[in-house]
């Protein structure tokens, strides 16, 4: 889960989820191989949102695979100096995950395999997440789908639809602070990276809200 109980989620938009899955339906269902994108900020829902859309659509017709796979190794993240940076543009393999998507676009494999992050461990698992040629809809979800740095400025021409999860800021914020304490932080500093390398990377995604076809606001 990105920040959020599945519960809250669900709950807080309860009155557009049946709406939205027949949306995703309606890419499932366009022809060829589709993308969805689901961005937003830290602890908004990404990952919990983008499951319960593929749930309901089944495995037949979507597959989530997120962005969070390319985080780069805590050990790269030290030798960069961008540790203490976790989650920031430049802390993924942007270009990798650009590479996958343009992969999993053409659907010319017979299975592709994308990497899944572990976020007990801090870790991405490789070839976690596998992707049969014939599942239409990809579901995507990840931080930075719409910033104009490279690369991310060049998963526009690979995504059909990116919709922008726009929760309240301050129940964002107590799910962001809750899922650091369950893996691992203590109050004090689940406190100081939510309110500092998080909310940095809020405010920079943030600007990007514009760009989405889609704003989905849960109720508090």
């Amino acid at each position: 889960m990105d920040g959020w109980a599945g519960d809250d989620l669900v709950t807080g938009i309860a009155a557009e989820l049946d709406e939205l899955v027949a949306r995703a339906r309606g890419l499932a269902s366009a022809g060829g191989r589709r993308l969805l994108g689901i961005t937003g900020p830290p602890g908004s829902g990404k990952s919990t949102l983008a499951g319960a859309v593929a749930g309901a659509l089944g495995t037949e017709l979507a597959v989530v695979v997120g962005m969070d796979g390319f985080h780069l190794a805590d050990a790269e993240l030290v030798r960069l100096g961008r540790r203490d940076r976790k989650g920031a543009p430049d802390t993924f393999d942007g270009h990798g995950y650009l590479a996958l998507l343009r992969r999993l676009r053409t659907a010319d494999e017979p299975i592709t395999y994308a990497p899944l992050f572990r976020r007990d461990v801090e870790y991405s698992i490789a070839a976690a997440v596998p992707v049969p040629a014939d599942v239409p809809l990809i579901v995507t979800e990840g931080n930075y789908l719409l910033l104009d740095a490279e690369p991310w400025c060049r998963l526009d021409a690979v995504l059909d639809e990116v919709w922008y999860l726009d929760p309240p800021a301050r129940q964002r914020l107590d799910r962001l602070v809750a899922r650091h304490r369950a893996h691992g932080k203590n109050p004090s500093q689940a406190r100081a990276w939510a309110l500092g390398p998080d909310q940095e990377n809020a405010e920079l995604i943030a600007t990007t809200k514009h760009k989405a076809d889609l704003v989905i606001r849960p109720t508090g």
